[in-house]
């Protein structure tokens, strides 16, 4: 997925098998979703090679919740939105998650997984510590905007200070640019990820659509360096 994944367990009796096996998942994961791998699913999907109704179970599943997150968001997440079929904006989340769910099967309780800067977090980094996630700040590399302390729950972030104007509006084609960074705190990856490339999408009102889903919490920088947070925000703040 032309990312970069870290995972801290805290658990001593978690070993490196564990981790190895949640990596492995993420690999074929990576296999078959990629748009940088010809031979994808996705990819072979995309290229009229194989159609969404003979794809894999998996594949099917993925495009069935792109399909709900189109319409619950009037059009503005679409995974063919850049004239191709890319459920990226859904599947890092998802991937997260699955990823995790293989680390509590075997045992894990308090852990973090970074998925490209998208973050699971379980239990605590230390007895009574909740993780303390740094959302960075888009204009200055070396800061953080704000800092979240975050027990049993996800983390994420879409912006446009990394990979420029990346984020389109299914609705116009029109590329976002009314935020600067939106990060969603939700109870899992799937949901934060693909709401905070969602509420980019949508522009100027994409921060309160998002606050707006049950269990939700968003903190945004617009373009005029003014940042929104919703009422839950100052309870997480480290």
């Amino acid at each position: 997925m032309g990312t970069t994944v870290s995972i801290d367990v805290r658990d001593a009796d978690v070993g490196a098998d564990v981790l190895a096996a949640a990596v492995e998942l993420l690999r074929d994961i990576d296999a078959r979703f990629s748009t940088y791998r010809s031979e994808s699913e996705i990819s072979r999907i995309d290229r009229g090679e194989v159609s969404v109704e003979d794809a894999s179970k998996d594949v099917r599943a993925v495009l069935d919740a792109c399909a709900r997150l189109k319409a619950e968001s009037g059009g503005a997440f679409d995974a063919y939105r850049a004239g191709r079929l890319d459920p990226s904006g859904y599947v890092k989340g998802w991937a997260g998650d699955l990823a995790a769910d293989v680390l509590r099967a075997a045992g894990a309780r308090n852990f973090m997984l970074n998925i490209g800067g998208d973050i699971v977090c379980s239990g605590e980094r230390a007895p009574g510590e909740p993780w303390r996630i740094g959302v960075r700040h888009p204009d200055e590399p070396a800061k953080v905007m704000l800092v979240l302390a975050v027990r049993d729950g996800a983390v994420a972030t879409s912006g446009l200070y990394e990979r420029g104007e990346h984020v389109v509006d299914g609705r116009n084609g029109h590329a976002a640019r009314e935020w600067r960074s939106m990060t969603v705190v939700a109870a899992d990856l799937t949901t934060a990820d693909s709401l905070a490339t969602t509420a980019l999408a949508r522009g100027a009102d994409g921060a309160r659509w998002a606050a707006a889903r049950l269990g939700c919490e968003v903190a945004a920088l617009d373009n005029h360096g003014n940042l929104f947070t919703s009422s839950g925000i100052a309870a997480l703040r480290a």
